[in-house]
């Protein structure tokens, strides 16, 4: 799920966005108990992304909310480039659930071979495609009850299909979400969970639909593992990274 890098605009060396804090300063307005950063200072994070990317997409491709379901699925622990390069050819075959529990588990495997753990992602969607022709006439429930209940399918899963099949404002916490809410001071948690009740309680719920979205596509992009690129970073005058890592060269 991922912005472009050209989405995301340099800043000019020696200036800051308007009604951005000059570095250095201190955090103002009133802070959400337990956060570092003020809700201010939360309410522009997001105006700026909004502003760089108003309608941020998921990056794995699919057709409908069952193929969106089995590419989350075979997302977990791979990339969703690799997800992409496999699921073309799966979705000529068994682009429901009907048609992938008659692909079978044998064959099925061998289309997505290329993805980490192939063997038990295949297993558990022949699962979860019987489970939805056996309990929800063959349809991606829009609960997320139902959701967790199918095979392969945890709370983060759950979370981007109700976001991107169903519209719900759902935040979905992967590692670059993660990184990014505990690195910047916007949700600091020891678990994906409490980041995302953090972020819950804490965006404003007009940035809320999107808000994973931007954090993911931003960890994924800009604020990298290994060398986040703070130097075009659009919000690194608010956040709290430190020591902010110079433009190469």
């Amino acid at each position: 799920m991922a912005v472009q890098p050209k989405s995301i605009p340099v800043r000019a060396k020696g200036k800051r966005p308007k009604g951005s804090k000059p570095k250095g300063s201190k955090p103002t307005g009133s802070k959400p108990k337990g956060l570092l950063l003020s809700e201010a200072e939360i309410e522009e994070i997001f105006r700026r992304f909004q502003a760089a990317n108003p309608t941020p997409k998921t990056e794995l491709h699919y057709t409908d909310p069952f193929t969106l379901l089995v590419a989350v699925v075979l997302s977990a622990q791979a990339t969703d480039a690799s997800v992409n390069r496999a699921t073309p050819d799966l979705f000529r075959l068994a682009d429901t659930p009907a048609r992938l529990v008659e692909l079978g588990e044998a064959k099925l495997t061998q289309k997505i071979k290329t993805i980490g753990l192939y063997r038990s992602k295949a297993k558990n969607l022949i699962a979860l495609a019987q489970k939805l022709l056996a309990e929800h006439g063959g349809k991606v429930p829009d609960n997320r009850e139902a959701l967790e209940a199918l095979p392969g399918v945890g709370r983060k899963t759950a979370n981007v299909v109700l976001n991107v099949a169903f519209g719900q404002p759902t935040i979905a916490v992967d590692t670059h979400l993660f990184r990014v809410a505990n690195r910047t001071g916007l949700a600091p948690g020891k678990t994906p969970l409490h980041v995302e009740e953090t972020l819950n309680r804490v965006v404003p719920e007009r940035y809320k639909h999107n808000a994973h979205h931007w954090l993911i596509l931003h960890g994924r992009y800009v604020c990298k593992a290994r060398r986040p690129e703070c130097w075009r970073c659009i919000i690194a005058d608010i956040c709290l990274y430190e020591p902010k890592t110079p433009p190469p060269g």
